[in-house]
Formats: C-alpha cells, structure tokens, sequence
C-alpha cells in the first residue's frame, strides 16, 4: 500500500469516527431528556382576586396576584383551538385577542364548569407572548380582563367565585425553546364554585329555580320592547327586599334576586340585565357610585339598556319602593330612575369603567341625552 494511500484510508477513518462521535452526542441528549423527571419545568399559578363582593362597600372584580406553585409537574402540550366560537358581546368586544381566547374558553367550558373542577385547557396559545420581555405581566393583566368581561356579560353563572379560579402556567424549555402549556383549574381549592352552590347538584337545583320564575316573568312578555322593559322593571321593585344587613347569601347575584328575592344593588342589576338577555334587548351592568338623598356617596350598581337607536339608565334598586323609604311611595316615585338620559342620570349616578385597581378600563354605551319619551 502506498503512503498516499494510507493517509486517504486515515483521514477516511478519522471522518467516520467524527460523524459517529457527533449522531452519538445528539442521542445521549435526546435519551437524558426523556429520561430526566423533570425537565427544565418552570410552573407559575396567577390566582384571581377579589374583595368577597362587598359591592356596597366597594365594587370590585379580580386582580391577578402570582402565587408560584411549590411542586412541579411535568406537562404535555394540549392542542385546543376556540376561534370558532363567535361572540357578540359588550365587554368581550373591547378585549384583545388573547382575553378573548381565555373568554372564549370559559364561555365554551360553561357547562363543565358547573362541577367547579374542570381543567380548561388553554394549550400554548401563549408561547409566542410568554417568550417576550414582560410577556408574564402581559398575560396576568389580559386574564384579568377576561375574567372581569366574563362576569359583567354574563350574570347567568352566578355559581363562579374568581377567587378560587387559577391561571396555570408550565413551561417546559429543551435547548434553546421554551413550549408554555396554560389551563385554568381550582389550584388548591376543592372546587371553583361559589360558597352557596358547593356542588354541581346545588348549582344545577339553583338554576333550575332561577328558570322557573324567569318563566314566570317572560310569559308576561308583550313582544313591545318599552313594555317588556317595563314590565321586568317593576316585577324586580315589586318583589324584591333590599338587603341592608350585607349578611345573607346570594345577594349579589341572580338567585339571590329571583328565588331568595333579597339583595343588594348589585343583585338587582344582574337580575334586570339577565332577564333582557332573555328578551334579547342589549343591556349592560353598570358600575360607579351615585349619591343618595342624604348627600353620601357610595359604590352603586345599575344598568343601560337599548330602547329604538339609544341607550338610556335604569336603576331598578333606587327605584324599589321599599329600599329609599323603608314604606310604599307614590307610583311616579317608582320611576325616577327608569329609561333616563345623561342630563338626568347624571345629576347623581356616575360611572367608572375601570372595575378593579389597575385594570382594563372599559367603555359604556354613550347615553341619550334627554329621558326616553313614551
């Protein structure tokens, strides 16, 4: 063999050895990865916050507060995909597109969330977000506004307490990429339903009362939109006690409205606003303070709705004949406040689209200015 020869065979064998080095390094990587019970998993739980609904007090929804998870699990990408779900409403029409993914997958999960346990699962519809510079706040502040949309365009689930609802988040990072796995769920709470509908049997029952006298009510309808907003906004002054105590169960929400016939002013404007859903007449829940007869300010809860090309104030507790005197009042009385333009309503009831500390600020429909005129 000549020495030419024998170094084209060396440097042949040295090329060999290299490549089988380098397909050998590329394997033991993939195996420690597989193998490794943990793999460069990073969990972060934003959690929900409110003030236990103290709307009297202070009318507030959520607020993301981080709450890093002490043990790690080690996810698997779940492929959801929600875009085909179309919605029209109020506040879900201010939010940008990824509070509108996370809406669009409470409103898609309604149903399975009556249990207070189901994992909606997100999938990694926030890689791209969560791999830019302050995507985490980002993301924290778009689930706030979801969930606070959510629960003003939506007083039908009642049974949901924000504060037990977390954002979960698993990242899982493999050389130099970094896959994020979301999904809401209940954390380290037993479930995510409110104190009153412990389980989806309570939650179920409560419903099926709450439709029982929305029945009642709408068989009532005239299919005139002015007398069927009249009509759901004397059954509610008529039949409802407000609740000065601040103490009984359900009284922010639609059963406590309905079927108990007890609560404060936040309970009266999500009754009206989900018996106008039924009648599909638009309406939004408002929030902000008014001022009483006394001169004291306060957090108030009260509704808009549509009526022909505009939109005019109702408030349905200010009305009630009992709550402002303690006794009855005279008929014209109980009309203060119904299908008022901004020159009237204005005068002692003031809006504030902002419905937590530092979050979203969204937008009411703009007002006539004069009343509704029948």
């Amino acid at each position: 063999m000549s020495r030419a020869s024998s170094i084209i065979i060396t440097i042949i064998m040295f090329l060999i050895i290299l490549v089988l080095c380098f397909f050998g390094y590329i394997v033991w990587q993939e195996v420690t990865m597989q193998n490794s019970t943990i793999p460069d998993v990073q969990t972060v739980v934003s959690d929900v916050q409110t003030d236990n609904h103290t709307v009297d007090e202070n009318i507030n929804t959520p607020q993301i507060v981080e709450n890093p998870l002490d043990k790690f699990t080690s996810p698997g990408t779940t492929q959801v995909n929600y875009q085909n779900l179309t919605l029209d409403n109020f506040f879900y029409d201010q939010l940008d597109e990824y509070s509108q993914l996370i809406y669009k997958a409470l409103e898609s999960n309604k149903e399975n969330m009556k249990s207070g346990t189901y994992r909606i699962d997100l999938g990694d519809s926030f890689s791209d977000l969560l791999n830019t510079e302050g995507g985490q706040d980002t993301l924290n502040a778009d689930y706030q506004s979801a969930i606070e949309a959510y629960l003003y365009d939506n007083p039908d689930v009642f049974y949901l307490e924000p504060t037990k609802l977390y954002l979960n988040i698993e990242s899982t990072t493999r050389g130099s990429s970094t896959t994020h796995n979301a999904f809401i769920d209940n954390g380290t709470q037993v479930n995510y339903l409110a104190d009153e509908y412990p389980s989806e049997s309570a939650v179920n029952n409560a419903i099926a009362q709450i439709e029982n006298v929305k029945n009642e009510i709408l068989s009532n309808r005239t299919g005139n939109r002015y007398q069927d907003i009249k009509m759901v906004h004397d059954y509610l002054i008529e039949s409802i006690a407000y609740d000065t105590s601040i103490s009984q169960p359900s009284i922010y929400d639609i059963y406590g409205a309905l079927v108990r016939k007890e609560c404060v002013c936040e309970g009266y404007a999500r009754a009206f606003k989900y018996l106008m859903d039924e009648l599909e007449i638009p309406c939004v829940i408002i929030i902000g303070t008014a001022t009483n007869t006394q001169g004291e300010t306060e957090s108030h809860a009260w509704n808009y709705v549509q009526l022909g090309n505009s939109w005019y104030a109702i408030d349905t507790t200010w009305d009630d004949p009992i709550s402002l005197t303690g006794g009855l009042i005279s008929t014209s009385s109980k009309y203060r406040y119904f299908l008022k333009g901004s020159a009237e309503i204005s005068k002692d009831h003031f809006a504030n689209g902002q419905f937590s500390d530092g979050g979203k600020i969204f937008q009411y429909p703009q007002l006539s200015i004069s009343d509704y005129e029948n």
